[in-house]
């Protein structure tokens, strides 16, 4: 756990156990991609206007240098004095190549890191060796385990479903994954430490507009979502109870977060693991409490009061709900110093839908609606909810929906890559024949992309709808 020593020091306008050399790090890099991004429109537009001019061309180029930081297809612009450029598919090339751009630079330089020894050391000393995590699929929560919740992104395992209704078999996988190496490799500890598998479920309110911006997979009622994953928790534990022996077991997390203010309610588990959808803490409550404290005081208030919310609770579990509490604080000033009482998008604001399995770069609110998937006809329900947002976000004023098509392998398994490939080409064909009505128009573009996990490389692409609409208008 973060000190108080390595803390900002408390002012009028911070509070003392913000971490402000981060919040000013993580605003940097967030600001550089979200611009980057919502660039495209703007510059789009001017190219419009322009094309029809004298040197079109030479100067549609030199504005995309200038304003995007790369040049358009030559060949999507040759043919402007003869029709209208094709702005939709222009759109999609465009926000394709700055999601490359965007994921070169995570893996080449690691803006987002932070020691991953020492939060295992932490997870282990609190009695757990895995922290998984599902929250929703809604790009508001993207960013829950980097920025809600300051912890570092490689030692978590994520995985997004609409409503946070996890798939339980795909967790009870990872679950015997995790058990078989700690028995065969002893990591992360061996089998004989007595530590467990802990299993959070994050799901999402609003507090400005409770009635209209909270879950839609839940209709915006905060109650309902928080009952439907506390009841998939109920269930994953008691799959692994069944199925396996030996007191084999999970302990399990319940966390609600306002995606207008990113301020967490964690729902205090008792001795024996059980939760209460009434009985939690609310960190904007503390964070005002302890805003005029010593940082050493604040720290002490905050363990005292995690512990004083449910006495029997066990410890380790109380240090860990302190340990998150605290990493909280420096969110909540982050969303006020940047933007106010709450964020400008309490609404949806995504720039593209995930699909597949990967998007560890993934790490910023309200950039990507994700569809974690095998085939398109599992994650029907998923993809058809991402669909509908982009609907309003984009289909509504022309411009296409862009999907990003990811499957990430292990490259020491044999035949590994060509698998991945087959699964995007499958998928990528399957949303454009269950969309077809908006693939026809235009309206739906696909990138297949694939990643070499165990290589810690780059994303890399395989083929796009951009470059095939391309290939047939030249025939």
């Amino acid at each position: 756990m973060a000190t108080a020593a390595t803390r900002a020091t408390n002012s009028a306008s911070h509070h003392p156990l913000t971490d402000s050399e981060e919040n000013a790090r993580l605003y940097r890099y967030e600001s550089d991609i979200k611009t980057a991004f919502d660039a495209i429109v703007p510059t789009l537009k001017q190219v419009s206007a322009m094309q029809h001019q004298a040197d079109f061309e030479t100067r549609a180029q030199q504005l995309a240098r200038e304003q995007l930081g790369y040049e358009l297809p030559a060949e999507m612009l040759a043919d402007a004095w003869i029709d209208q450029l094709d702005m939709r598919r222009l759109f999609a090339w465009c926000l394709f190549e700055t999601y490359r751009r965007f994921c070169d630079e995570f893996f080449s330089d690691d803006p987002m890191g932070k020691s991953d020894v020492d939060f295992q050391r932490l997870l282990q000393e609190c009695g757990f060796h895995t922290l998984d995590i599902s929250p929703c699929a809604d790009g508001r929560l993207a960013h829950v385990i980097r920025y809600v919740l300051r912890l570092p992104y490689r030692a978590v395992r994520r995985k997004s479903y609409a409503g946070a209704l996890f798939d339980i078999e795909d967790s009870l996988e990872k679950w015997v994954e995790t058990e078989l190496l700690r028995f065969r490799e002893g990591r992360p500890n061996t089998a004989d430490e007595p530590t467990r598998y802990l299993k959070t479920v994050v799901y999402h309110y609003s507090s400005v507009d409770p009635q209209h911006e909270g879950c839609a997979a839940h209709g915006s009622d905060t109650r309902r979502a928080a009952s439907a994953g506390l009841e998939r928790l109920q269930a994953f534990q008691q799959a692994v109870e069944n199925t396996y022996c030996c007191g084999a077991s999970i302990d399990r997390l319940l966390i609600g977060l306002d995606t207008d203010t990113d301020v967490i309610r964690i729902h205090i588990p008792d001795a024996d693991g059980a939760i209460k959808l009434d009985k939690y803490i609310d960190t904007r409550e503390i964070y005002d409490a302890t805003q005029p404290m010593a940082a050493s005081i604040a720290e002490e208030w905050i363990g005292d009061y995690v512990i004083g919310a449910n006495p029997d609770m066990a410890d380790g579990m109380a240090r860990f709900i302190t340990y998150l509490v605290i990493n909280n604080l420096s969110q909540i000033e982050y969303v006020r110093h940047h933007h106010g009482d709450h964020y400008p998008d309490i609404g949806h604001a995504e720039r593209f839908i995930g699909a597949g399995i990967g998007f560890e770069e993934v790490q910023l609110r309200n950039l990507t609606y994700f569809a974690y998937l095998n085939t398109v006809e599992e994650a029907a329900p998923d993809l058809d909810v991402g669909i509908k947002i982009f609907s309003q976000l984009n289909i509504a004023h022309g411009l296409p929906v862009p999907v990003v098509v990811r499957y990430d392998y292990h490259g020491n398994v044999p035949g590994a890559r060509k698998r991945a490939e087959a699964h995007c080409r499958r998928v990528a064909d399957a949303l454009h024949t269950r969309y077809a009505d908006l693939t026809d128009q235009g309206l739906l573009h696909t990138l297949q992309a694939v990643r070499d996990v165990n290589a810690a490389s780059r994303i890399e692409i395989l083929d796009s709808s951009v470059k095939a609409q391309a290939a047939q208008e030249a025939h």
